[in-house]
């Protein structure tokens, strides 16, 4: 997905995935019942269990420490595949794509990849490098949600050097629709560390308390620390966001926004299995563009959730994906995701409007523009 953005956006793109870290689980509601039984809820592994049985939701503090042997495991992975040689551009053509064979997104990835070989042909013929570490390893960020204050603290270190805080639990992290309480503990937290924050908005989310809280998050309007998440819908996506974007640009605010257009279309199906519509979560993505061309802001990052197996756990996209497919692949313990059919598909919807976007501006090269966050 990063290679289609960033070749077919022409821009740089920053790669931020939610995990190594992602174990708690925020909810709605206490306690969950199915057939008269009554249970705390399943509230993230990094607490409990998600069987729905008494002895499986008793909250046990040792799985913090089985989340952060799993987190280490998942990190050596991540930084493996990341610096080994296995991101170089140069095997863009062989990155394993088996379930976009025979379709339309895996017949467009081919292209690219073609053209990206062309490219690459191109550059030693001129005699550009192409063993530039640039070429041959990518930087990949990773994020959650700053839930479990008491992993996040036991996690929390000094640098020594600038007697900063940061939380080591993940690059990024962000203080979530329940959490945001501008007097609540997780905002006094994360006041103190000097992460990357984020902060995830929804139609509820009035603009004079964004201003405010930013302004506790982010005192010295630093750039590049506080990064929105609008998760509201296409239709409050146009309604509400211009209101944010105005009361964040009014007070002199340096944000970066970001979609996510999965946690506002979520839906139950008819079989009883959580989803979301592949069309809805465009309908949103191209309501966040139509509302920053309008206002003149700057689409900053669209955050998904997706994964490489060939799930079916979303509707709809290209390789349509019906009610009655759901349970044939539904993996997922939490949230449906788009497979990689669905995520390249939406790739390259996002990679047309960004190109749009940038002709528009005027803008003709990548060093002129600072980047786009997946």
């Amino acid at each position: 997905m990063g290679v289609v953005l960033m070749f077919g956006g022409q821009m740089p793109v920053i790669k931020v995935g939610r995990m190594a870290g992602q174990f708690a689980k925020p909810r709605s509601d206490s306690f969950e019942e199915k057939d008269g039984v009554k249970l705390p809820s399943y509230r993230g592994d990094n607490v409990n269990g998600d069987s729905f049985d008494e002895k499986s939701r008793i909250p046990d503090p040792n799985r913090m420490i089985q989340a952060y042997t799993q987190s280490v495991s998942t990190l050596n992975i991540l930084r493996a595949f990341a610096t080994g040689g296995y991101a170089a551009m140069q095997r863009v053509n062989q990155w394993n794509l088996d379930f976009t064979v025979h379709s339309e997104q895996g017949d467009r990835y081919r292209e690219l990849a073609h053209r990206v070989d062309e490219a690459m042909g191109f550059m030693a013929a001129a005699g550009l490098t192409i063993d530039h570490p640039i070429m041959t390893t990518t930087p990949f960020w990773t994020s959650h949600e700053c839930l479990l204050l008491p992993y996040e603290q036991a996690l929390t270190r000094e640098d020594s050097t600038s007697g900063l805080y940061y939380d080591c639990s993940a690059h990024m992290v962000w203080v979530g629709e329940r959490t945001r309480q501008l007097d609540g503990a997780h905002v006094e937290f994360l006041r103190g560390v000097a992460n990357p924050l984020g902060i995830k908005v929804s139609d509820k989310m009035d603009p004079s308390q964004l201003v405010k809280l930013i302004e506790i998050l982010n005192p010295h309007n630093k750039p590049g620390r506080i990064t929105i998440i609008s998760r509201m819908g296409a239709d409050n996506t146009r309604v509400k966001l211009p209101h944010l974007i105005r009361a964040v640009r009014g007070a002199g605010q340096i944000v970066t926004w970001v979609s996510d257009p999965m946690h506002g279309n979520t839906i139950k199906a008819p079989v009883g299995l959580k989803t979301r519509s592949f069309d809805a979560i465009r309908a949103e993505v191209t309501a966040f563009f139509d509302v920053h061309e309008q206002e003149g802001s700057y689409p900053g990052g669209v955050h998904l959730e997706m994964t490489g197996q060939n799930v079916t756990e979303c509707v709809g996209g290209s390789r349509t994906i019906t009610y009655n497919d759901l349970s044939s692949r539904y993996h997922t313990h939490c949230d449906p995701r788009l497979n990689a059919s669905q995520s390249l598909e939406l790739a390259f919807i996002i990679a047309e409007r960004l190109r749009k976007g940038r002709l528009r501006r005027g803008i003709t090269s990548a060093s002129n523009t600072g980047g786009f966050v997946i």
